[in-house]
């Protein structure tokens, strides 16, 4: 799988996990140099808080387009540390 952005592949991986509909990257697929820290959390009550990323790529931002749960309850402990992606990211095979 591969996730695109404005024209550039930010993560790309064939060990994807899917729940909910998102695809879910291993923390090693993504491109780092696309992704810089947010200050947004948000909460889902059966995995836990999320983190967010910002997305820069080509002097565009697309802010709180990727996030992650560092911390996981045991039913979504398969995506611990995953990335996936919204807001116009392009996930595609």
């Amino acid at each position: 799988m591969k996730a695109i952005w404005n024209d550039t592949v930010i993560a790309e991986s064939d060990d994807t996990v899917v729940i909910e509909g998102n695809h879910y990257f291993p923390p090693e697929s993504i491109k780092e140099e696309f992704f810089k820290s947010s200050e947004t959390h948000t909460v889902c009550p059966w995995k836990g808080t999320a983190s967010y990323y910002s997305l820069e790529v080509n002097g565009e931002t697309n802010a709180d387009a990727a996030w992650y749960y560092p911390e996981v309850s045991e039913l979504a402990k398969g995506i611990k540390g995953r990335v996936a992606f919204w807001k116009g990211v392009k996930v595609t095979e």
